[in-house]
């Protein structure tokens, strides 16, 4: 079975990402509650590879499977889940890396989409609000994806929200999506 092409990011309307994503559709994972059956032997690494029994899983189609599959735990745990069974998933930081971002629009107009490694595309917004978190080697923004998931901001990427932040003419440096505003500043 082929593998569906993504599209090109820098080529769609910021109306026509939001299209795509009322299409795609994924399992109702928060519904499902099977018994725990174990460790998936699994680990999705902090750059967003995917292993399993320590060797990088090569097939983006299976990875992209996987991810929809994927829930977060109440209790912090990551597992992959299905209506009969749930297995362990060692995560380093979030599941997912967002590896690129198209803007439209300034300050309080403008709208932030982001590309997923995995091929998802999101809106930075009041439903998925961007965060940023202090870590050993500097600020690490994080975007929720759905339920407790959330990607991790690339550098690259950063550096783009850092640039959109400091040219903004707000009190204090951030980001406006979708009507949220969201302060650089991991204590704010």
């Amino acid at each position: 079975m082929p593998m569906e092409e993504l599209p090109d990011l820098g080529r769609l309307s910021l109306a026509e990402i939001a299209a795509l994503v009322e299409q795609r559709r994924l399992p109702p994972v928060e519904q499902w509650n099977p018994a725990h059956c174990g460790d998936s032997e699994m680990r999705i690494a902090r750059d967003g590879t995917w292993f399993h029994q320590g060797s990088p899983i090569g097939r983006v189609a299976m990875v992209r499977l996987f991810s929809t599959i994927l829930r977060r735990e109440d209790d912090g745990r990551y597992v992959l889940v299905t209506p009969v069974e749930k297995l362990d998933i060692a995560v380093e930081d979030a599941p997912f890396v967002a590896v690129e971002m198209k803007a439209e629009g300034d300050g309080r107009d403008a709208r932030l989409a982001f590309r997923l490694n995995i091929g998802d595309l999101v809106t930075a917004g009041p439903d998925h609000p961007l965060r940023f978190a202090d870590g050993e080697d500097g600020p690490r923004p994080y975007l929720h994806v759905r339920g407790r998931l959330e990607a991790l901001v690339g550098r690259a990427v950063y550096y783009e929200l850092a640039e959109r932040a400091l040219a903004g003419d707000d009190a204090t440096p951030g980001v406006w999506s979708d009507g949220a505003f969201f302060a650089l500043d991991a204590a704010a």
